[in-house]
């Protein structure tokens, strides 16, 4: 729209041969200028509003849960990768709804460098957990579950879902709080800055 905008202004103005002057030296720099601020502007619309990454990496509550075994495991079982820590719920709509994206996440982004981490704080357990995974087709995210739900309380949440990017050491970089689609190019665009 804007470049139409321009163009047309352009037309306009080819007076008595100042025209392609007012064309090169003032309609070509703001139609440059329009179409970079668009392009900002909708990669921006396109990353969750809800997405804050931190000025500065920030420590991380010692967390707990248990793997699909009973094994009880932490974050530091996962130093030296960037790690996506996401806790949800079976009964969380918005969560049931993020899960599949995550899943995709993984089978795109996962190996010794980068691995979603989905800790369940269901009191049903780790059967809960697998029913869920069994019903949605999630085949390629490990089962992490905290019964107690302390990871709620340890990490400050204010709602579920909320999703930790942690950096290779282990400290929170970004946090979003609420639904995200993690799967689109521009997610893992921002997710692959952070190896």
């Amino acid at each position: 729209m804007w470049l139409e905008i321009a163009r047309r202004q352009a037309s306009t103005s080819m007076i008595s041969g100042t025209g392609s002057l007012i064309h090169r030296f003032a309609v070509r720099p703001l139609v440059a200028m329009l179409v970079a601020t668009t392009s900002q502007i909708a990669l921006a619309q396109e990353l969750p509003k809800n997405f804050v990454l931190h000025e500065e990496p920030k420590a991380i509550a010692a967390i707990n849960f248990s793997d699909v075994q009973g094994k009880l495991r932490s974050l530091a079982d996962l130093q030296g990768k960037v790690i996506l820590l996401n806790i949800w719920a079976t009964w969380c709509v918005p969560c049931r709804r993020e899960m599949p994206a995550l899943d995709r996440l993984q089978v795109a982004m996962g190996g010794s460098d980068f691995e979603v981490v989905p800790v369940s704080v269901d009191r049903g357990g780790i059967d809960s957990v697998r029913k869920f995974y069994a019903e949605i087709g999630i085949r390629n995210l490990a089962m992490y579950v905290d019964a107690s739900g302390n990871t709620v309380r340890q990490l400050r949440a204010a709602g579920l879902p909320m999703t930790l990017l942690v950096d290779r050491g282990g400290y929170e970089i970004g946090r979003i709080i609420g639904a995200a689609e993690w799967d689109t190019p521009q997610m893992a665009e921002q997710l692959r800055a952070k190896f």
